[in-house]
């Protein structure tokens, strides 16, 4: 897997470097600021790219900016955004830029190894991975819209799931219940936000995007 990797911190992109090239993937180009990042980005076009939400110049959201305007350029560019806190506006505005591979971590998870690869390569196949501490905000937040507020705990605690990208079978294995009654739960949560079955969306993020915007 060819991976394009955005970090200021000389260590910590290092390290980054050698623990993907430890699970045997490729660091095509490793970038420090955003204007780098994005011409690394649409050149390259890598299979998936691991970047920083705050780059140089101005240490503010180049990271996140710059891996946006690449996914105008690269439709479904697989971005896993990498911060230092919990932003979910962040976690909204990539996940805006379309329904596939798309992922954001504190850098406390880059501690976990298997963790962290895990969500990268989930994120370069179109999925997602977004971190439990991001939704755990989300979730915990003054909810405005009815459909949400429809939903059950348990259809709630089925959602966090599938905003970290979990599968139906992991979802099963993480909440105790069966994949029959995870798949019943997805279903409800589909009917009670209005996510109608299509070919040109991804219900399940659709449903993510559906806390995020609130």
């Amino acid at each position: 897997m060819r991976v394009v990797l955005a970090e200021d911190h000389f260590l910590l992109r290092n390290g980054l470097v050698q623990l993907l090239t430890a699970y045997g993937h490729e660091v095509v180009e490793a970038v420090d600021n955003g204007p780098m990042l994005l011409r690394a980005l649409t050149e390259l076009r890598p299979d998936v790219a691991v970047v920083d939400v705050r780059l140089p110049p101005d240490f503010s959201d180049e990271g996140l900016r710059a891996a946006v305007e690449a996914r105008t350029r690269v439709p479904d560019l697989p971005i896993l955004l990498l911060s230092q806190y919990v932003e979910p506006l962040y976690a909204h505005e990539l996940l805006t830029t379309g329904s596939a591979g798309v992922g954001y971590l504190l850098k406390s998870r880059v501690t976990n190894g298997d963790q962290f690869i895990d969500a990268v390569e989930r994120v370069a196949a179109g999925g997602t991975a977004m971190d439990p501490e991001v939704i755990q905000q989300l979730l915990t937040r003054k909810v405005r819209d009815e459909r949400l507020t429809a939903l059950s705990g348990r259809e709630r605690e089925v959602l966090e799931c599938l905003a970290q990208g979990r599968s139906n079978a992991g979802t099963a294995e993480a909440l105790y219940i069966s994949e029959k009654a995870v798949a019943k739960h997805i279903g409800n949560i589909f009917t009670k936000l209005g996510l109608p079955p299509t070919e040109a969306d991804n219900r399940r993020v659709l449903a993510v995007l559906a806390y995020l915007d609130h």
